[in-house]
């Protein structure tokens, strides 16, 4: 860019240089000529001695060499100094259109003809600049949003905690069954609730530290199988199967904590979004140096716009702020550093209501 500017600053000038050249050279071409084409022109005819037209060029024939002196010297003083200004227009130009970058509109820079390139780099700065400060809004936006949900989500199991405990203190001769549900339900409340205090550690994780990597060489196939057998109770609660379909040994080399949080949100995800009463299919292919893993699932079609932005940090596909599958959208996100930290990439895709996730991993 610095080298650009250079090239652009060096090239202006040059041209300014070389077009007052030329008008020099024209200015003092065109003098020659008129000089002889006077000469020409009175020598056409015969004067007499008393016409005052002859007495005039004659006076100025007498002063020739004066009168071209003060033509050369005063066309070349005002050439130079036209020429010499120019670049101060130019940048009167250039500081006015510098206001019109940071205005929060859509007016365009518009400079002269000799500045086009400058014109249009300027203006390609202010597209940049005005879809940084849009992403920077929209950012700002979903962040605070989020503390509203996240404050709303918070408060919400927190009240049943409480609330249920106080049953149980308040009611001691209250069944072992009606105790037990209280229990049951006061635990999934603070479960709930242990989920959303992690989200916030991954919001402070994700912006303020890099993820590192500690690589070891796993056996993929296990972990996967240990993953759907870790989900089996969300899986039982809509009735969902889950199907894994992959060679018998195949080992990466990986961040295995890394790697399966990557694994876990693909997977809650599918059943989050899932119908009730699908299969849920996990397909690994081996390759010579990848292996390619998809997360299948029967689910409401996600629309081209929601899957381009689908790895944007806080950016949640249910706006509905479900207790129960609502996080705080940044799942996919840390999921797609994690995947390119390993040299991977993830991708997503959507047609007639089937929802698939790609991550292709190297092998060493």
């Amino acid at each position: 860019m610095k080298n650009k500017k250079k090239n652009l600053s060096g090239g202006l000038a040059g041209r300014l240089f070389l077009r007052m050249i030329i008008a020099l050279f024209s200015y003092t071409v065109l003098g020659i000529i008129g000089y002889f084409l006077a000469i020409n022109v009175f020598s056409f005819r015969t004067w007499s001695g008393d016409e005052l037209l002859y007495r005039v060029a004659r006076w100025f024939d007498m002063r020739r060499e004066l009168f071209a002196l003060a033509y050369i010297v005063i066309g070349y003083i005002g050439i130079f100094l036209y020429y010499w200004r120019k670049p101060f227009s130019y940048f009167q130009e250039v500081a006015d259109a510098a206001e019109v970058i940071y205005k929060q509109d859509d007016s365009m820079v518009t400079l002269s003809a000799p500045l086009k390139d400058l014109e249009n780099q300027m203006n390609q700065i202010k597209v940049s600049v005005l879809n940084n400060e849009r992403v920077a809004r929209e950012a700002e936006q979903r962040k605070n949003d989020l503390v509203t949900y996240l404050a709303h989500d918070l408060k919400t199991p927190i009240t049943s905690v409480i609330g249920y405990l106080t049953l149980l203190q308040d009611e001691p001769q209250i069944s072992e069954e009606m105790r037990n549900r209280y229990i049951t339900i006061a635990r999934e409340k603070a479960e709930r609730l242990d989920d959303l205090i992690n989200e916030f550690f991954d919001i402070t994780r994700f912006n303020l530290s890099h993820i590192t990597l500690e690589k070891t060489e796993v056996h993929l196939i296990r972990m996967l199988n240990q993953l759907i057998y870790e989900f089996k109770p969300m899986l039982r609660e809509k009735n969902l199967n889950c199907v894994l379909q992959a060679p018998d040994d195949l080992r990466i080399y990986c961040d295995p904590d890394k790697l399966q949080r990557v694994f876990d949100n693909l997977l809650r995800n599918a059943v989050n979004y899932s119908y009730e009463d699908c299969t849920i299919r996990i397909w690994v292919e081996e390759m010579p140096n990848q292996v390619k893993l998809s997360f299948i699932n029967d689910g409401d079609q996600i629309s081209e716009e929601k899957l381009k932005r689908i790895f944007e940090q806080f950016y949640r596909l249910d706006n509905s702020r479900s207790t129960k599958s609502g996080g705080a959208g940044l799942g996919l996100a840390i999921a797609k550093e994690i995947v390119e930290l390993h040299g991977g990439r993830i991708s997503a895709y959507s047609r007639e209501n089937i929802i698939r996730f790609d991550v292709v991993l190297p092998r060493p």
